[in-house]
């Protein structure tokens, strides 16, 4: 089976094809800058040999670039496909399902319809996921098309957890609830990590810490999520790259009612211009930490904040847990920023974690312990592949 795994932004389309039998990249890719005077391509196959182009080239629409990615995979030197009849099915990662969805679905116009009703809940997400999903079923026609939901893997969070302390009519009339995001992540690395440690899922408990431009963090009992901290959006919970994150709720009041301020631009400065941004004027973690050497005093103050507010989820979460049994770090910032995992991890040893600093600067790929030895509380850093658990979330509903 040839599963097509699509993530449409509002401005791009990132994309991978697998050969799901054997867990296998075909081709994969991105166009971005989609409506702009000159769009980027990036197209990548995997077999017989990796190859990887870039393209300049106007794309104007979503339909134009998700017909350009059909021409490349079928081109008869750069394709992998005969023709496009050969995807079996698409799968689309779709942000918000808010209440309808609590696992992956087929798309028929029903669904499509409900996704589209849940956009309020996601204004800058749901939409582009719609038009990716109305764009996939014209340009492949024959194939199925299957709906993974970033909120899925949340719907096990209890009600005490979910709601908000406002009128419980605000609940009843707009669902006005915490929906969580990153699910596939999520659920992605708490699997690799059961198998890690040799046990089911089931019997395990977790912190999954998902740090990249976006970041939550997600408390998991028995292998269920039983808390997390991206809320009704998701603007709650971390510091983030460029979003705010937890704040007193009054602060937006204040500063329309103090400045020339609208509300919509407060939206624009709690969603981007804030996080770490906002602090020391640079989101890429690589770049702070570079100005932290430099002895950047607003860089260090941005790390600073950043892990502290980690370090007070990572401590809530194990009041609720009761036994933790691993941390998990996953995403870009996650994986690959060694400093930032150290400074999370310090000064936790009262509570049986401790980093080693060997293990954890060590130049390798792949999935691995960090831990100390003899400490209770792995330590794990396990690579996200979204992708692939859309892909295999797909296959399992097509043969449910």
């Amino acid at each position: 089976m040839k599963v097509f795994v699509l993530n449409s932004g509002s401005s791009s389309i990132k994309f991978q094809l697998f050969l799901i039998s054997e867990r296998t990249v075909l081709a994969s890719g991105i166009v971005e800058k989609i409506g702009e005077e000159k769009s980027q391509i990036t197209y990548e196959i995997q077999a017989p040999k990796s190859i990887k182009n870039s393209f300049e080239e106007q794309i104007p629409d979503h339909k134009t670039g998700m017909n350009r990615i059909v021409e490349l995979l079928t081109d008869s030197t750069l394709g992998v496909l005969k023709d496009k009849s050969d995807v079996d099915v698409v799968g689309h990662r779709v942000v918000h399902g808010g209440e309808d969805f609590k696992k992956p679905a087929l798309i028929d116009d029903k669904v499509l319809n409900a996704i589209k009703e849940n956009s309020a809940l996601a204004p800058l997400h749901n939409p582009a996921n719609i038009v990716g999903i109305e764009v996939a079923r014209e340009v492949f026609g024959s194939a199925k098309q299957v709906a993974v939901f970033d909120t899925a893997f949340h719907h096990t969070i209890p009600q005490q957890a979910y709601l908000y302390a406002l009128p419980y009519e605000l609940y009843s009339s707009l669902k006005i609830r915490r929906y969580g995001f990153h699910g596939t992540s999520h659920q992605y690395v708490a699997e690799k990590a059961a198998e890690m440690m040799n046990r089911e899922l089931s019997s395990v408990n977790l912190i999954t810490v998902h740090l990249g431009n976006g970041g939550s963090i997600t408390a998991i009992k028995n292998g269920k999520s039983v808390d997390t901290s991206m809320g009704m959006t998701p603007l709650e919970g971390l510091i983030m790259g460029t979003r705010s994150g937890d704040i007193d709720p009054a602060i937006p009041f204040y500063i329309c009612n103090n400045s020339d301020t609208s509300i919509d631009e407060v939206d624009q400065i709690l969603n981007k211009k804030s996080g770490l941004k906002g602090i020391c004027r640079q989101n890429d973690m690589r770049e702070i930490l570079a100005a932290c050497d430099r002895d950047d005093s607003q860089a260090q103050l941005a790390v600073d904040m950043y892990c502290y507010r980690i370090k007070k989820y990572l401590g809530s979460y194990m009041a609720i847990l009761g036994r933790l049994d691993a941390i998990v770090f996953t995403a870009g910032i996650g994986e690959h920023s060694a400093p930032i995992r150290n400074h999370i991890c310090q000064g936790l040893e009262h509570l049986g974690i401790a980093i080693d600093k060997n293990k954890n600067e060590a130049l390798k790929s792949g999935c691995r312990e960090l831990q100390t030895d003899n400490y209770e509380v792995k330590i794990l850093l396990i690579p996200t592949n979204e992708e692939l658990k859309i892909a295999l979330e797909t296959e399992n509903l097509l043969k449910s």
